[in-house]
């Protein structure tokens, strides 16, 4: 194949400077955005995303010429593929991101299409597109979230050791909870979760106040004479981040994630979560709608948080990655819009991504080597460096010293099922 300035594009990216995010002297975010954009990162300001994509709150743009990678797709949109043009139109289906986690971000979830498309309507200036967000978070370094609902089982444990959200909740709430059968259909429990959770979300600010205070002093008591659960741990972490805040008791309600370095975890719409800790490349649909309700010092929506939720129960899978070959894992979530790969070249290695019918972003976090699509010189790429493939581009890459990078695209199923 010839080489064609469409095939391969590098981009510079957006930074996003959250306070949840890391200090710059030790966040990956900061590294890589400095990397990307030739730019200095300041070693004590807050880094938290790396933003990869056409999204309007975070563009990318063309590194040759300052154009916005949404703008250059719809000028040239047949780099989408045919069936992803047809599908979404001129535009990515995804957007890429590098997180560097601090501290706890907000208890959320995202809404789906229909829901999203109605707040948008409602409420443009909060929710900043009629989009769904599923997402996918593939951890970099060690990684702490929060995901889904506990079981039934473990709920009547909490309530039976964490006497301050008996408290808040009420004795009605408590003995709903512990009055239904572990045996019962999922369904039937989900009512009586939604009513609880609800409860315990809407709770007066100085109950929950004085809930979190006797908490934390009864934790800190036992500390002295026992092990601390990991919960118990993480509720104390989360009161020294958000002080007095309901979130830190709705920990308990949700289950605690802890993932390696490669191992990932993905969220649909509706499910509630919040990242805690550590490090990791999040893929998700082009969209920025969260509904957020603790842990935040913005905005809340309590009440659309507790009514849009799927209240499942139960752990959330981890994906491991299906291995490709030696070198590269794919991680592919139960969403059309993307997948991510995820290659650890040694030096001096050489492997092949496949051209594919659609649009692909390449992302390198360790490491220099070559990217070839078909030219006898290719391109040198190195940590930080951000590119474009447009689609059906066969993509060659070669080590000059252990080379990590991560590719994202549009979910092969989409392509397999045509």
């Amino acid at each position: 194949m010839e080489d064609s300035p469409c095939h391969l594009q590098r981009l510079r990216c957006s930074v996003k400077n959250y306070d949840w995010g890391l200090p710059g002297r030790v966040s990956e975010v900061a590294r890589l955005h400095a990397l990307n954009s030739n730019t200095p990162f300041h070693a004590d300001d807050p880094y938290a995303e790396l933003w990869i994509g056409t999204h309007d709150s975070g563009p990318s743009f063309l590194a040759s010429n300052g154009v916005s990678l949404k703008s250059w797709i719809s000028d040239n949109p047949d780099v989408l593929g045919d069936q992803v043009l047809r599908k979404w139109g001129s535009d990515l289906p995804f957007l890429f991101k590098v997180l560097s986690v601090g501290k706890a971000l907000s208890i959320q979830a995202h809404p789906d299409k229909e829901l999203a498309r109605i707040l948008h309507k409602l409420h443009p200036d909060l929710y900043k597109d009629g989009n769904h967000k599923p997402e996918m978070a593939l951890a970099i370094t060690n990684f702490e979230a929060l995901c889904g609902f506990i079981t039934l089982k473990e709920l009547k444990g909490v309530l039976h050791s964490i006497p301050e959200i008996v408290e808040l909740v009420g004795a009605t709430n408590t003995n709903l909870v512990l009055q239904t059968n572990d045996e019962d259909d999922e369904e039937k429990v989900k009512p009586v979760l939604k009513a609880v959770f609800t409860d315990l979300m809407s709770a007066d600010k100085e109950r929950v106040t004085d809930a979190v205070n006797i908490l934390k002093s009864r934790l800190l008591q036992e500390n002295e004479v026992r092990q601390l659960t990991d919960k118990e741990q993480l509720v104390l972490r989360l009161e020294m981040q958000y002080p007095s805040d309901v979130g830190v008791i709705a920990a308990f309600f949700l289950n605690l994630v802890k993932l390696n370095p490669g191992e990932a975890l993905f969220l649909g719409a509706n499910e509630p979560h919040a990242y805690l800790s550590g490090e990791c490349v999040e893929c998700m649909a082009t969209s920025d709608n969260v509904v957020r309700a603790g842990l935040t010092p913005k905005h809340r929506d309590v009440q659309t948080l507790c009514s849009m939720l799927t209240y499942k129960q139960g752990s959330p899978e981890i994906l491991h990655g299906v291995s490709l070959n030696q070198y590269v894992n794919k991680y592919t979530p139960p969403f059309e819009e993307f997948e991510i790969d995820r290659c650890i070249l040694p030096q001096g290695e050489r492997v092949v991504f496949p051209a594919v019918p659609g649009p692909s972003i390449f992302l390198v976090t360790v490491g220099e080597g070559n990217m070839n699509t078909g030219s006898p010189k290719g391109h040198v790429v190195t940590q930080g460096d951000v590119l474009f493939a447009a689609a059906n581009t066969e993509i060659s890459v070669t080590s000059a010293s252990e080379l990590h990078l991560y590719r994202t695209g549009v979910n092969s199923k989409v392509f397999q099922a045509s």
